[in-house]
């Protein structure tokens, strides 16, 4: 007999709350705190006409164009990727694959930008250069990983989100809700007793 689903949505749903996050100086901080860090982290670049820029590969890379779509449009964020297929097959192509990232980071971010650095492993070289590329640029860096607890991307962020989970499906989804929550609260959603509330309308998807 295999597997219930209904134990695959308890284990995607458990682990949430078994998100771990940590500081710069790899100090642990609490979960509720560090969504709070980074909602105080994202309207920081609508008061200072900063940006939000996203990078990731593979599915990854689907979770920031859907969240740099989302930040940008109901999130009223000057968001962004950078997953052109074009601008990525020339820079792999003439620089290797491990710069496609950090250059376009190099050229367009800005001290006071908000750079979310996605991967599952934690270990892909070009979300690691990126992520330095961004911290040289003057960014906050926020990190979003799972698999092994000492992948080297979890050390790299202002911010630190890591998934204890070695299967990709989770810890992308779980990469997923950590930054629409960021996102959802950042646009005012509240709990009022049963009741999900956002205060600002979303518009129509």
């Amino acid at each position: 007999m295999g597997p219930r689903i209904s134990d695959y949505f308890q284990h995607l749903g458990e682990l949430g709350g078994k998100t771990q996050a940590s500081d710069r100086a790899g100090l642990a901080v609490a979960f509720d705190d560090a969504i709070g860090r980074a909602v105080a982290f994202a309207l920081a670049t609508k008061q200072h006409g900063t940006r939000v820029l996203f990078v990731g590969n593979g599915g990854s890379a689907a979770i920031a164009s859907h969240m740099a779509t989302d930040w940008l449009k109901n999130g009223g964020f000057a968001a962004s990727c950078f997953n052109d297929g074009v601008t990525l097959t020339c820079l792999g192509n003439d620089l290797g694959y491990d710069q496609v990232f950090a250059v376009q980071i190099e050229r367009h971010g800005r001290a006071g930008d908000l750079f979310f650095a996605i991967s599952s492993s934690g270990k892909s070289r070009n979300i690691l250069n990126a992520a330095a590329a961004a911290r040289r640029a003057g960014a906050t860096v926020v990190t979003l990983s799972g698999f092994s607890d000492d992948n080297p991307l979890r050390h790299m962020g202002d911010l630190n989100f890591w998934m204890p989970d070695r299967h990709y499906g989770f810890v992308e989804i779980g990469h997923l809700a950590i930054c629409h929550a960021v996102l959802d609260i950042s646009m005012g959603w509240r709990r009022v007793g049963d009741l999900p509330v956002t205060t600002e309308a979303a518009a129509p998807a």
